[in-house]
């Protein structure tokens, strides 16, 4: 009886110890500014960046495939004689076809990536993804016919999903919090610099009129997976991983990989990251049905609302950068060098998101930046409407370019940042895949109508279709107005006991969570 008592003793005097060491560590992440938490946690931002470049892969390959329906050797080889206009176009099934066949292998690969990564890792689950992207390569660039294209993109959308779904969770586990805006939205940077290098070889082989012009750009994706393998290999596995399998010393061991040891006491640290396991602690494995109880059901309808609006707001044009220039009619040339301008204004966009969701928080850029899409939108529509002549099409190109500049300013980097810091941390690799496998789900019939909308052979709506999507986006502004919190400056503990009270979103800015509470 004795023993049992002093067993109950010394567990009660740990839990204070680390519970001190825990409030030290959330104390000390709170008063850091940006400057001095990139200051001790140099090699964190630096993984971040490193795991943040597999999405390079999947944005190429997406804007790939948006570029090679605008390419003319590759209509000539694979499309059909316009009569009408007397151009070559790819038929509106197969350009639809074509484009979703990356997004259908994307799909299970998010759903893939969920149980593998909650049991190997950040690392390996990355590892193995880039590995696998590497053999279906081949596929897409010996492929001779559009069923075998399509079959190909299916097969290389695999381990996309698997870097999608574990790049935003990993960003945001390795850095303090007031770093966790800009690691996450260097994922919208990376997609805008793979759209940049698509854009400049595209631009660059637009001429050509032989199979190089296609078969260079496939062939340029093999340059990516072997050196971020070596480089992932080498990085540390997220510490709150390991929390969770009960691997301290490791996990502690990652902590000083990540942080400066004069700055950083890895001890209090991994004593934070286990105070907020505690908090969501269960003997049961994580499992998809979870993510469907209780609280989490809220965190996982905002992780999967957020990814699901990026495709009705204005993505979609920034997507067929190229392909909506020439529909609004703009000559073949300038097209490409507007989608190449498009994307290099992107990347620097995203560059400025960072100031701005730092010091003024998600849910307001979320909110002025949708709004500010909405009605530019409904302005494209506008301007289409008006008749045909030059000044027409060089004001939809235009709008076109703006919104999407725009949404790399405001919506696009600040999604990543909530789908990063939404989820519970123990669901936290099965949210992600979760959200974006909506974001997949609604992909996937808004790409067939967006070829539909744009396409000769189609709807030929041109312009127009910036009444279709403004009226999309009102639907999410009014959606994310009522349902988004303000996670800025929150740590995960907050976060997990301010969803288990229930506090409404608007509700979050002004709420204040005392250090010692856990429930």
């Amino acid at each position: 009886m004795e023993v049992e008592h002093q067993a109950v003793f010394a567990e009660k005097t740990e839990l204070a110890d680390y519970k001190a060491d825990a409030i030290e560590a959330e104390n000390v992440e709170h008063t850091m500014t940006v400057l001095q938490a990139v200051r001790a946690y140099p090699m964190a931002s630096f993984w971040a960046f490193v795991i943040s470049c597999t999405i390079i892969m999947e944005s190429y390959d997406v804007f790939l495939m948006g570029n090679f329906v605008a390419l003319d050797a590759f209509r000539r080889k694979y499309g059909v004689l316009d009569q009408a206009t007397g151009k070559w176009v790819i038929v509106t099934q197969w350009q639809s076809a074509l484009q979703v066949s990356g997004q259908l292998g994307a799909l299970i690969g998010v759903f893939l990536a969920g149980p593998l990564t909650s049991r190997i890792g950040y690392r390996w689950a990355t590892l193995t993804g880039l590995m696998l992207l590497n053999v279906f390569i081949f596929s897409f660039y010996f492929a001779k016919s559009l069923p075998v294209i399509f079959v190909a993109q299916l097969l290389e959308g695999l381990p996309w999903g698997i870097f999608i779904a574990n790049a935003p969770a990993y960003c945001s586990e390795i850095v303090p919090i007031k770093l966790r805006a800009p690691a996450t939205q260097m994922l919208q940077m990376f997609w805008a610099i793979g759209s940049i290098i698509v854009g400049a070889v595209t631009y660059r082989y637009n001429g050509v009129k032989d199979e190089r012009a296609y078969k260079i750009p496939i062939a340029l994706q093999w340059m990516f997976p072997t050196p971020l393998a070596i480089l992932i290999f080498c990085a540390p596995e997220s510490p709150w991983w390991l929390v969770r399998k009960g691997r301290h010393e490791q996990a502690a061991r990652s902590v000083e990989r990540l942080g400066r040891k004069s700055q950083v006491n890895a001890a209090e640290s991994v004593a934070m990251m286990r105070r907020v396991i505690e908090l969501e602690q269960s003997v049961k494995q994580p499992s998809h049905l979870e993510l469907f109880k209780g609280t989490d059901l809220r965190r996982t309808l905002i992780v999967c609302g957020v990814y699901a609006a990026q495709n009705l707001t204005g993505n979609l044009i920034a997507n067929q950068a190229v392909y909506f220039f020439q529909q609004a009619g703009i000559g073949d040339s300038f097209a490409f060098a507007l989608g190449l301008i498009t994307s290099a204004l992107q990347m620097i966009f995203v560059m400025l998101s960072w100031i701005l969701t730092s010091y003024y928080g998600r849910r307001s850029i979320y909110l002025w930046g949708s709004a500010a899409n909405c009605i530019l939108l409904f302005a494209l529509g506008i301007a289409a409407s008006v008749g045909k002549s030059n000044a027409a099409s060089l004001a939809q190109a235009s709008l076109g370019l703006i919104v999407s500049v725009l949404f790399t300013l405001g919506p696009a980097p600040a999604s990543w940042v909530i789908i990063g810091e939404t989820s519970a941390i123990r669901l936290r690799p099965l949210t992600t895949g979760m959200g974006r496998a909506t974001y997949y789900i609604i992909e996937i019939p808004c790409i067939f109508l967006a070829s539909y909308m744009l396409n000769p052979t189609g709807g030929n709506l041109g312009g127009k279709c910036g009444y279709v999507w403004g009226g999309t986006a009102l639907f999410c502004l009014i959606v994310a107005y009522f349902g988004l919190p303000e996670m800025k400056g929150r740590s995960y503990r907050e976060i997990d006991i301010m969803f288990r009270r229930h506090i409404p979103a608007r509700q979050w800015k002004r709420t204040e969570i005392n250090i010692n509470d856990d429930e």
